[in-house]
């Protein structure tokens, strides 16, 4: 079941005043990326273990693509990095989610507001 989570992150609507509020729940090690890294997204793709795919664009344009053995498809958006350093997307179908990058060791993880940890692949 958490392996198939991360394609459900594009579709749990999360408010930007919420989102703008979260305590990350943070575990020692983790560093957050700094602005500048986060800046530097455009034009990166990151893989999660279930084959999903995070594309940045560039201008903040935003795609999740979803792994053929989940039933394929794209959810399409655009992003922005928030004060507190979390990356928010907004999806064209409505939905709102808040997310933050963080390195631990040699590991990239993508943590959700609601503390759950996705580490990226590539």
């Amino acid at each position: 079941m958490k392996l198939f989570l991360p394609l459900f992150l594009c579709l749990i609507p999360i408010l930007p005043s919420t989102a703008a509020s979260t305590e990350w729940q943070l575990r020692t090690g983790d560093a957050p990326l700094s602005v500048a890294e986060l800046e530097a997204l455009a034009g990166t793709y990151f893989r999660f273990y279930d084959d999903g795919e995070a594309f940045f664009g560039t201008e903040g344009a935003y795609a999740y693509t979803y792994a053929p053995a989940n039933g394929g498809g794209t959810a399409w958006g655009s992003y922005r990095i928030s004060a507190d350093g979390g990356i928010c997307v907004d999806f064209v179908n409505g939905a709102q989610r808040c997310d933050l990058y963080v390195r631990n060791g040699a590991r990239l993880m993508l943590i959700t507001a609601e503390g759950e940890r996705y580490p990226i692949r590539n």
